[in-house]
């Protein structure tokens, strides 16, 4: 498995789901600005996983949006299973305090088994969030501030995708053509 490929599914799933459905209303201007840096990771353990977060983190503190609005940390093999990288999380979302940029750089997660606590793990609503591989969203809060404002409500944006990965359901998805390598 090469970078080149990673990245490759990546963009299919950007460009069909988070784009194509409509998930997040404010992907697809900084997607076709290229300003969506896109990192896979060859960590070899978790430690050097969080260093190479930090890294990002701070790279895109010091980095022009009009260059970089937002990067996704892939790593393609350290988290095969979503309770591992749930766990995990609990790291990553604390990495921006950590690092000085609370209140500047969000943390968002997806992964191929993305499951929400209290549903089944073949709930289409779980859709919303499941990526091709483990991938970590490193969001500017000052972006999300910009979004949110142009947007009607904010606050209705999870249910409608909800509602939207209901309506598609799994056959639907599937049709999508986002590959998961991890799946088979």
């Amino acid at each position: 498995m090469n970078d080149e490929t990673i990245i490759a599914a990546t963009r299919v799933w950007l460009e069909k789901a988070v784009i194509g459905l409509n998930l997040c209303p404010f992907a697809k201007s900084v997607y076709v600005k290229d300003q969506v840096r896109i990192v896979v990771s060859h960590a070899p353990h978790v430690d050097a996983f969080l260093e190479e977060l930090d890294a990002e983190l701070e790279h895109l503190s010091v980095t022009d949006p009009e260059t970089t609005d937002t990067t996704l940390l892939i790593h393609p093999t350290l988290f095969p299973a979503f309770l591992d990288f749930n766990d995990f999380l609990q790291f990553a979302e604390a990495a921006p305090a950590d690092l000085g940029l609370e209140g500047e750089i969000q943390v968002a997660s997806f992964h191929p088994d993305f499951q929400f606590a209290d549903t089944a793990p073949d709930d289409p609503g779980n859709l919303t969030n499941r990526a091709p591989y483990p991938t970590l969203h490193l969001i500017r809060e000052q972006s999300i501030a910009r979004a949110v404002a142009s947007f009607p409500d904010p606050a209705a944006i999870f249910e409608r995708n909800i509602e939207t990965v209901n309506r598609l359901g799994p056959e639907g998805w599937a049709a999508l053509g986002i590959p998961y390598p991890s799946k088979g």
